[in-house]
């Protein structure tokens, strides 16, 4: 009976091991496929939003029923300002995306501009023009943490403390911005035909769905070329040496090159955020970049002052 209950313990746990490893793959060739139906159909947009809300809600499936971490199952309130920054962020972000698209197009045509490998096969166009994004992509994401500037706007992302598949989208407007900005102005400059646009800009936001979820995965080598939740956890820690790293969207080449990837072998804290003040509704948030310093310094006094009174208070 021992002998049997060990084996039954055994293939439990490597089938447990199977689904780990091929949750993420799994979902992300899904996503890729549906693009793909998109695109030959000539429905890129309708695929898209079929596949994005597909995968919302598997994702919150799975969040549920193997969590990475149990603790960020529980509500932090900021439900809300969750959903109310991906709103702002996307509609704006994605008009401004859509008029960049049209600039690219202008100047390059659908088969793209003269620098661009048009000889090359498709697929291939598409994996260099998601390099070619992801260039400036990783650029404004490490200048969002290493320039105070435009760190208060950033900071508003990594105000988060849980990871789950509802704060992917939570970012300040003006930071969605210039994030895409920099990344289109890549593919702008190389000259990128129509299909690598589309694939480019579909693909990102299932990436970072995944990227942002709580579902216990494994990876392996894969945390190596792509960003995988693994990855983007220590990219949320409290800790700066932690957190300014992985700045890759979707590849990990430019963090490789640039010396910001870290993947160390052990797990990462589930207690996540950063040590500025931020205020915990929406409109604080969106309004918290530009009183940055005085709400700082308030925070700062307030701490102080209760410091003070509890030493004031001992025997």
């Amino acid at each position: 009976m021992a002998i049997a209950n060990d084996v039954t313990h055994t293939n439990t746990r490597r089938v447990r091991n199977v689904i780990r490893y091929t949750t993420w793959p799994m979902l992300v060739i899904a996503c890729v496929w549906m693009i793909y139906l998109g695109i030959l159909k000539d429905q890129p947009i309708i695929y898209f939003n079929i596949t994005y809300f597909c995968l919302a809600l598997i994702i919150c499936v799975l969040e549920r029923i193997m969590p990475h971490e149990e603790c960020w199952l529980k509500s932090d309130g900021q439900i809300v300002a969750d959903l109310g920054h991906t709103v702002l962020s996307k509609i704006p972000a994605q008009i401004w995306a859509g008029l960049m698209i049209i600039g690219i197009l202008e100047v390059a045509g659908n088969d793209g501009g003269v620098l661009w490998p048009n000889t090359w096969h498709p697929a291939i166009q598409v994996i260099f023009g998601l390099l070619v994004a992801e260039f400036g992509l990783y650029w404004a994401h490490r200048f969002a943490h290493q320039w105070p500037f435009l760190w208060r706007f950033h900071a508003v992302h990594h105000s988060v403390v849980r990871l789950w598949f509802v704060n992917t989208g939570r970012f300040h407007v003006l930071d969605a911005m210039v994030s895409i900005s920099l990344g289109q102005a890549m593919l702008l400059m190389a000259g990128a035909p129509e299909f690598v646009m589309l694939w480019t800009a579909m693909l990102t936001p299932f990436i970072g769905f995944l990227t942002h979820c709580n579902i216990d995965m494994r990876f392996g080598p894969l945390s190596y070329i792509f960003n995988t939740p693994e990855l983007h956890r220590w990219h949320h820690s409290r800790s700066k040496e932690e957190g300014n790293t992985n700045y890759g969207e979707n590849f990990m080449l430019w963090d490789q090159l640039f010396g910001t990837f870290y993947n160390p072998p052990r797990r990462p804290s589930p207690n996540i955020g950063i040590g500025d003040y931020m205020p915990q509704s929406f409109w604080g948030q969106l309004k918290c970049p530009f009183v940055w310093e005085r709400q700082q310094a308030e925070t700062n006094s307030n701490e102080v002052s209760s410091m003070n009174n509890l030493a004031a208070k001992k025997p």
